[in-house]
């Protein structure tokens, strides 16, 4: 990876990572917010694949771990958002995706996100929600994300295609 490359994943998952903590609070639905890092992550897997998507996810995950307000342990958005760079990576196709499987990619990915991130609040004891909200939190947040998937994913997923290098023909 160059590093061009290298430089514009890592502002697009700052601009996701501002966007989430300062404009969305103000349409938070029960204080939940959507996951543009994750938005990022996914279209990122779609398009590149799972090493580039971890790669990318840890990144995202760090910097929502460490911007405030964060109340929480860092280090439970990382490993979560490794986990769905990794899985999103792994459902890619070699072909494009169709809008459907977009989203349900999208819906699995946030559902396994989320999940990780709360269930490692509750291992590492770090709670910030009961465990009988922690499913309403999961669901809304499935929800955020998959509304937002057609207005983040494809203008993300078109900036990571033309980002690919061009393959080689060998013969």
């Amino acid at each position: 990876m160059t590093a061009l490359r290298a430089l514009v994943a890592l502002a697009v998952v700052a601009l996701a990572t501002v966007l989430q903590v300062s404009l969305f609070p103000h349409f938070a639905w029960d204080g939940i917010v959507p996951n543009l890092a994750l938005l990022v992550v996914v279209g990122a897997a779609l398009v590149r694949g799972p090493q580039f998507a971890a790669t990318l996810g840890f990144v995202a995950g760090v910097l929502i771990d460490l911007a405030p307000p964060a109340d929480h342990i860092a280090g439970r958005w990382a490993l979560a958002l490794v986990v769905v760079g990794y899985l999103a990576g792994r459902a890619r196709q070699d072909t494009r995706p169709t809008a459907i499987a977009t989203v349900l990619t999208v819906a699995a990915a946030s559902f396994v996100g989320t999940s990780i991130f709360a269930l490692s609040g509750l291992l590492l004891h770090d709670p910030v929600v009961g465990v009988g909200e922690m499913l309403e939190v999961i669901l809304v947040a499935l929800v955020w994300d998959v509304l937002l998937t057609p207005f983040v994913l494809p203008p993300v997923m078109l900036l990571f295609h033309r980002l690919e290098p061009a393959q080689v023909a060998y013969r």
